[in-house]
């Protein structure tokens, strides 16, 4: 690749620069077009110089303007942000090529897949030209922002362990080439954790210290770098430990893309997230139970954030107080990086 919810009016700030979309080859950049458009900003135009079959689903289901290259895009003096799904390890590119521009960028995960990405994307973020946001929507959810709260609040007390499983469908006749490629992709552990490695961080406030890891192939012979299960152990700097477990094997009459659960244990009490709710009482919200020492196992009414992931970055491209930081995006990458980098191959394929 080579190229040079309802809010209120008050939300903008004034600030309805257009935005576009370079590179597109994840459905998740729905999220920011979605949200953009919901806080009053026009989006100039979408293009993928790859494989165009979803950047014209996207354009068409958006009603958006087709491109004819990323360049038109960015050397558009009225685009003032840029998002982009593209191929994976293709993304450092498009943060490059922004700088250059000077457009503040909002990408799909993982930002880089290979810690020569990650020392590009750390030069770019030191020079400070540009702010770059992610679309980690894990912390933007309710659910973990109630409970977020609750831990901020002392209800549960110290956290001592957290527990993560993130079962994925895989459905492999949908997915594109690259997604099976180690190099383009960055596999199982950079591609799914990075979620998890960011919730760790927020929910806790402290640093990765260690980890220590596993990764499993048990299917696709026919893609020999692509591993379909990762298990990894997480020590915290002041203590806490986690363990972090995503697979590629949820079942196809799951309900949902992936049973997700996240458990806390803290000196007062422990909770648990149903992240795709439960088929039993709900199959379409997330829950959020407590119980404590003095309390019986509750339902915990869940709050909204006080802005969504899109508001955030912009929050910050303004200079205003703000969530997510470029630390928090290098920090997370770093750890998931080093997770990967770590763990023992287990291959069991048939």
């Amino acid at each position: 690749m080579t190229f040079g919810s309802k809010r209120t009016e008050t939300d903008g700030k004034g600030d309805h620069g257009s935005f576009a979309i370079a590179g597109c080859q994840h459905p998740h950049i729905s999220i920011f077009i979605e949200e953009m458009q919901a806080l009053g900003h026009h989006c100039a135009g979408i293009y993928d110089e790859g494989d165009q079959t979803l950047a014209r689903k996207i354009a068409e289901q958006y009603q958006l303007p087709f491109a004819d290259s990323v360049e038109e895009l960015l050397a558009n003096e009225d685009v003032k942000y840029i998002g982009s799904s593209a191929i994976n390890n293709e993304k450092i590119q498009i943060a490059a090529a922004c700088e250059r521009y000077g457009k503040h960028l909002m990408l799909d995960k993982p930002a880089v897949v290979d810690q020569a990405g990650l020392d590009q994307l750390e030069q770019i973020t030191r020079r400070g030209k540009i702010q770059i946001g992610m679309l980690l929507t894990e912390r933007y959810r309710p659910a973990l922002y109630t409970l977020y709260d609750l831990i901020r609040k002392d209800e549960l007390g110290q956290v001592v362990s957290i527990t993560m499983r993130k079962p994925h469908r895989l459905r492999p006749d949908t997915r594109p080439d690259w997604h099976f490629s180690k190099e383009q992709s960055g596999g199982i552990m950079v591609d799914l954790l990075i979620h998890d490695f960011d919730l760790l961080r927020w929910l806790t406030g402290q640093e990765v210290s260690e980890v220590s890891g596993r990764m499993g192939k048990q299917i696709l012979p026919e893609y020999p770098e692509f591993y379909d299960t990762a298990a990894v152990q997480v020590e915290m700097d002041q203590g806490t430990i986690a363990q972090l477990y995503a697979d590629w094997h949820a079942p196809e009459k799951c309900w949902t893309w992936g049973d997700g659960r996240i458990f806390v244990t803290g000196t007062k009490g422990s909770a648990e997230i149903r992240l795709a709710g439960d088929p039993v009482v709900s199959a379409e919200e997330e829950l959020l139970l407590m119980m404590t020492h003095e309390q019986a196992l509750v339902e915990v009414p869940l709050r909204a954030p006080v802005a969504t992931l899109t508001e955030d970055f912009l929050r910050r491209v303004r200079g205003e107080s703000h969530d997510f930081t470029h630390q928090d995006l290098l920090k997370a990458t770093k750890a998931t990086l080093l997770a990967d980098e770590q763990a023992k191959r287990v291959k069991f394929s048939r």
